[in-house]
């Protein structure tokens, strides 16, 4: 079985937001950051991704 790891655009803005297979999720404005912050779990923050 996969894992689903999602990224989907905030339409009206630059924002992304994200959700890991485990239902935590997070919204920023760096792509990059956001997907490490997906494949980091389970060692993910649940607040999402720091800013650089």
């Amino acid at each position: 079985m996969s894992k689903l790891l999602r990224v989907s655009w905030l339409p009206g803005s630059d924002r992304l937001r994200g959700r890991c297979h485990c239902g935590a999720e997070a919204e920023g404005d760096d792509p990059t950051a956001m997907w490490e912050w997906l494949q980091a779990h389970p060692d993910h923050p649940a607040s999402g991704p720091v800013p650089a």
